[in-house]
């Protein structure tokens, strides 16, 4: 794969500059490394709060909660960030969340859910749940499920297991991990890609799970469910040089077929872990803003797939 010409010079900027804070080897490193190195390449990234989103930390019984509100809110989006269910917190996505908001006008509730190997599967699903639950009674408005790569996946866990329970204005999963077949498509076309490769995913699976834990469902992977009816409206947007860009299509098309609405957008150029890129990157910016519109329209009630 010629990611030379695929890549522009802006996300080649990105990446080496993401290089020089967690470098490609980062697995080779002990987990409570790992996350030193992930904490403060996440921070070098950091660009502050916008002005006039407010900030305050919570609490969904167990779980840690960041609340970011720019005033009355007319929903809310449930955000679980990415880092493999090893690495990350409140904080790695911070400014992210904090601009989501912005672009919204929607609360985002940030949910730091337990991490790997010290809390395999389904601990992280397990917190995902009590956060959701925490949120819809608390806050009695549109509820928007969102995450990237891992967190796209405890979004979509989680809409998959309280689908019959609570009612969801839909669900924005960016670059995520949906248990796709590693054995063909992106999986092997991108499996040295920039950013996250084939490699990687084999390490985070194997702190995912206990050696002898060999049960696979929706509950870590939405795509093994047996049924895709009744889920919310779903945007699903990847990076194209990603080992797990087809996880997007394949999920599209399940909730197609099933009856609901799904769109899939696989952006060209980019990488797993883009949304840092976006102080520097224009393709960036522009899928950042399709992000946002998808999240305040759901909300609203009037996105259209």
């Amino acid at each position: 794969m010629d990611y030379k010409t695929l890549i522009d010079e802006e996300i080649w900027a990105f990446i080496r500059e993401t290089e020089r804070y967690y470098p490609p080897d980062a697995v080779n490193l002990s987990v409570p490394e790992q996350r030193k190195v992930y904490d403060r390449m996440c921070r070098a990234f950091f660009a502050g709060y916008p002005k006039g989103v407010n900030v305050r930390d919570d609490q969904a019984h167990t779980v840690p909660l960041r609340i970011y509100e720019t005033g009355n809110s007319p929903g809310t989006i449930i955000y679980f960030h990415g880092g493999g269910y090893v690495v990350g917190g409140l904080d790695s996505h911070d400014d992210i969340c904090a601009e989501l908001c912005l672009r919204t006008g929607l609360r985002v509730v940030s949910v730091d859910y337990r991490l790997c190997p010290e809390h395999r599967h389904p601990a992280a699903f397990e917190d995902a749940i009590e956060a959701v639950r925490y949120v819809a009674l608390t806050w009695q408005e549109p509820l928007v499920l969102a995450g990237d790569s891992a967190g796209g996946n405890l979004a979509a866990s989680a809409a998959h297991a309280l689908r019959e329970e609570l009612r969801f204005a839909g669900q924005v999963l960016i670059y995520p991990g949906l248990g796709g077949d590693m054995s063909k498509g992106s999986y092997l076309e991108h499996a040295q890609a920039p950013m996250l490769t084939r490699a990687d995913l084999d390490f985070y699976s194997a702190m995912r799970y206990a050696a002898d834990d060999h049960t696979r469902d929706a509950t870590s992977m939405p795509l093994l469910d047996s049924s895709f009816a009744n889920l919310p409206d779903t945007f699903v947007v990847t990076a194209a040089c990603d080992p797990l860009a087809d996880d997007g299509r394949d999920y599209r098309d399940a909730i197609q077929a099933a009856g609901g609405r799904a769109v899939w957008v696989n952006e060209p150029g980019l990488v797993h872990g883009y949304l840092r890129a976006r102080q520097g990157s224009s393709r960036v910016r522009k899928s950042i803003e399709r992000i946002a519109q998808a999240c305040a329209q759901m909300a609203e009630g009037s996105w259209e797939d």
